[in-house]
């Protein structure tokens, strides 16, 4: 791959040498980029070299930034010294950003591989005699790192964590532009943030507490991530609580807790075990002396605005607090003061949403400006359902196009029906793929689940291209699945609709609850392909399964029954 096409899958890769400063600056370092939502890979050492080292290779060339930490004993790690040359390798034929931190040792030692340097490659020419030029490789790429612009320490009188707050702003800029493009391409995004800011939170000592609400689909998470990426950086700490709803239905409030204390700390040294645990600790750390921005992602119980954020006074003064919901009375219920209500996108703005996809550009082709509209208009403004349904008619004739529209029609602005449009123009293979994640393999490893896929006899790749490209599923920058609340409740609306309300007859059980109800009322048919359920308590009664399926299930293809620890 070339620098620009490959995607990278990580921010920062940390190349370092462990006994110099795995425990204190290199750790430091690492809390800090997780911190900022910096997305980072770091080498561990102890782990066996002939286990570890492609899929190490593989790391860097999926990362967007090496940083290089050059200690006093950097150059005496073999190791150390593969990963460099193939950092720069990278650099040189990927695009690779390398930033050298100079760590109680000058860039002139590196590059003249003097004092430590000189004896480490005394001890290397005699080890690998029979090879020097491996050493003189080495040697070369020190002296290239060396030439780097970088951070150098050993010059500088100030204290460890104001050097690493300097870094980590230096990658944040350096990663802005990203973020800058990400957000251009945002429609009507920015009118948005100018309504909120200042008219709902300021920039005064105050506390700011507000929630975004509105049905599926409107744009309220990327509202609030538009206003994260913004402004995180003017603040002292920041969290972006991604999915509350789901992950607390999971029983992984606690790890939403565990979350927000150590990216807005910037400290991995305490554990939450549970809820009220949390709370504690969450009040009693120093959030309260903190300027912070902290987003909470489609939440839906009061419960959870109470472990997660409790009062004000849990944050110092100036923080903003960013709350998204489908339902108005959870904020009321928590005494959240300000409520801003997305009212979808203009019709200007829409249309060229709209026409993003279906033209890839922001204006219809000749002949279909009308159709355009009137398609725009059947989406009311929702920014969800206008990406769906470009991406539905991307590339269809004038004729194609009026046979959609005249389904319209029947829709009446149903939310759940617009998006179904997409879904009905899928090939068979392509449906049984979307209604699997939709009821399985939301937020799972995207290899692992083509596996299973392929296991199942379908055409799993080309299945999951054709699912992104309608904008009916996303994978994200970790390489595991998303799809959009809307959509996974769609694809489970069509499964009940088509068993008529019977659990028996559904194609899918995804509740470990109906599937008791099926097994212990003998409701099982040959209807039922895929089983896929996690489960808590001790009580599955797993032998009564395979005489079920011998004899009523015959037709499945598909059973993962696991138990979770939360």
């Amino acid at each position: 791959s070339s620098s620009s096409t490959r995607q990278p899958k990580y921010d920062v890769f940390l190349s370092f040498r462990g006994e110099d400063t795995r425990t204190n600056f290199t750790d430091h370092l690492y809390v800090a980029l997780k911190g900022k939502g910096i997305i980072t890979v770091r080498d561990e050492e102890e782990l066996k070299k002939g286990e570890r080292i492609s899929e190490l290779f593989k790391a860097i060339e999926e990362s967007q930034f090496a940083i290089i930490i050059l200690s006093k004993n950097y150059a005496s790690s073999t190791w150390c010294l593969d990963e460099l040359t193939k950092i720069i390798k990278c650099k040189d034929e990927l695009g690779l950003k390398v930033l050298p931190v100079f760590y109680n040792v000058s860039p002139s030692v590196v590059r003249k591989q003097t004092e430590t340097f000189e004896q480490a490659f005394i001890d290397h020419q005699k080890r690998f005699e029979d090879n020097i030029k491996k050493v003189e490789t080495w040697r070369d790429t020190l002296k290239k790192v060396a030439d780097i612009s970088g951070w150098d320490l050993h010059l500088q009188n100030r204290h460890e964590s104001e050097i690493i707050q300097d870094i980590v702003k230096g990658i944040m800029e350096k990663l802005s532009s990203k973020s800058s493009s990400i957000n251009e391409n945002l429609i009507g995004i920015n009118s948005m943030v100018a309504e909120l800011i200042p008219s709902y939170v300021g920039f005064g000592n105050d506390i700011y507490m507000m929630g975004i609400c509105g049905m599926g689909g409107l744009g309220k998470t990327t509202l609030a991530s538009a206003i994260y990426y913004k402004y995180s950086d003017h603040f002292e700490g920041s969290s972006y609580i991604a999915n509350v709803r789901e992950r607390s239905e999971k029983g992984e409030l606690h790890k939403l807790q565990q979350q927000l204390h150590d990216e807005i700390l910037e400290s991995t040294n305490t554990t939450i075990y549970n809820v009220q645990v949390g709370v504690r600790k969450i009040k009693s750390s120093g959030l309260r002396h903190k300027k912070v921005l902290l987003v909470l992602d489609d939440v839906n119980h009061k419960d959870q605005l109470e472990y997660l954020v409790g009062k004000c006074d849990w944050f110092g003064s100036g923080s903003w607090i960013i709350i998204t919901t489908r339902d108005k009375h959870v904020l009321v219920q928590h005494g959240v003061p300000k409520i801003y209500k997305p009212k979808g996108l203009d019709d200007d703005d829409a249309l060229t949403l709209f026409c993003s996809k279906a033209f890839k550009k922001e204006q219809p082709e000749e002949g279909y400006m009308q159709l355009s509209q009137k398609v725009v208009k059947y989406a009311s403004g929702l920014p969800l359902a206008l990406v769906t349904l470009g991406s539905f008619l991307v590339g269809r004739t004038v004729e194609e196009w009026q046979s959609a529209l005249n389904s319209f029609k029947n829709i009446k602005g149903n939310i759940h029906d617009i998006l179904k449009i997409s879904y009905d123009g899928l090939e068979e293979m392509w449906k049984e793929i979307f209604l699997d994640i939709a009821c399985f393999f939301r937020g799972q490893e995207k290899d692992k689940v083509i596996q299973i896929f392929e296991n199942c006899g379908f055409d799993a790749r080309i299945g999951v291209s054709v699912l992104v490209e309608r904008s009916l599923l996303t994978v994200d920058d970790k390489e595991c699945f998303g799809m959009h609340d809307l959509l996974s409740e769609m694809g489970q609306k069509i499964i009940r609709f088509e068993s008529g309300g019977k659990l028996g007859k559904q194609s899918r059980l995804w509740l470990v609850e109906d599937l008791l109800h099926v097994l212990e009322n003998d409701m099982a048919t040959e209807a039922i392909q895929a089983i896929v359920v996690r489960y808590k308590e001790n009580k599955f009664d797993y032998e009564a399964i395979p005489e079920v399926l011998s004899s009523k299930m015959s037709n499945l293809r598909l059973m993962i029954i696991e138990k979770t620890n939360h």
